[in-house]
């Protein structure tokens, strides 16, 4: 009995604390090749066609995600930089 509580407790808590968005990877801090690493790792259960939005702050990442998205077949939809970091912007191919 106090499971089924402790379960309500925790549905309450997510409708209330909504998650993070499930399609954005925040990488500041991470050098390479992590913040690839981890879009890769990001990307796999998402569907064909789905959108990853990173963020990242190594200078490396530049260079690093465009050659990332053509050997893996995703297309890399916007590249920009705001407020002292890099955002990039995926569509997972299939």
């Amino acid at each position: 009995m106090a499971w089924m509580s402790c379960r309500r407790h925790a549905d309450l808590a997510l409708d209330i604390f909504p998650m993070k968005d499930p399609t954005t990877l925040d990488a500041r801090g991470l050098l390479c090749p992590l913040p690839v690493l981890k879009a890769r790792k990001a990307l796999k259960p998402l569907p064909d066609g789905a959108e990853l939005h990173v963020l990242a702050d190594d200078p490396a990442a530049v260079i690093d995600f465009p050659h990332f998205c053509t050997e893996a077949g995703h297309a890399l939809l916007e590249q920009s930089e705001r407020a002292g970091h890099l955002e990039f912007r995926i569509r997972k191919g299939g």
